[in-house]
């Protein structure tokens, strides 16, 4: 590479960040790894309050800084909007970018399910954050406590992907892996074996 000596370039490709969707129980190991160190041990959250019984109906994102698990976020979907949070990132990889890029990849996510609204939850001293993607304060002047912390109610208007998946979508696309909509999984693979109703006989 030309102008960049090796060292040089592989401490570039360590810092690079990547988000991708938990999809394994050891994926969800890293969330909890990555909350617990946030929220259990510099909060002091009580764990019945972090771990809420949520987690296994929601989807995870997991960002990284090269290979290290560096920070984490949850979204949860109702009939009109998707809720983005449990936010959390590393104390050393707070000074990169991956809690931007967390919150983006799940923005462009819940945009091509189709929702038009983000409802999220802010404590109050990340308002500012949250504005930067757009989100603004719910406007109902209710004010939320919960785990020690003051929190802003936040809303962010979307329009959806032009690629949204809808019920006039591919029928293997709807099929695929969460998140992965763009690629064959393994039942579009299945569909090229002729049809033998393995069971018609049973």
């Amino acid at each position: 590479m030309h102008g960049i000596n090796s060292s040089t370039a592989m401490k570039t490709q360590s810092r690079t960040i990547t988000v991708r969707i938990a999809r394994d129980p050891n994926d969800l190991m890293l969330v909890t790894a990555i909350r617990s160190a946030v929220y259990l041990a510099e909060q002091d959250c009580p764990i019945e309050e972090e771990f809420d019984g949520n987690d296994l109906v929601a989807a995870h994102f997991l960002g990284f800084v090269g290979a290290e698990p560096a920070g984490c976020l949850r979204v949860r979907f109702f009939g009109e909007f998707a809720k983005v949070e449990r936010l959390a990132v590393r104390h050393q990889f707070r000074r990169t970018r991956v809690s931007f890029k967390l919150v983006q990849a799940s923005v462009d996510y819940i945009k091509r399910k189709g929702f038009r609204k983000i409802y999220g939850q802010a404590q109050d001293r990340l308002v500012d954050f949250w504005a930067h993607f757009g989100a603004k304060p719910l406007g109902h002047n209710r004010k939320i406590t919960f785990s020690d912390f003051s929190y802003t109610e936040m809303v962010l208007d979307l329009e959806p992907t032009a690629d949204a998946i809808t019920l006039d979508s591919d029928p293997y696309v709807i099929i695929r892996p969460e998140g992965d909509w763009d690629r064959p999984g393994v039942l579009d693979i299945s569909a090229g074996r002729p049809v033998t109703s393995p069971l018609r006989t049973a």
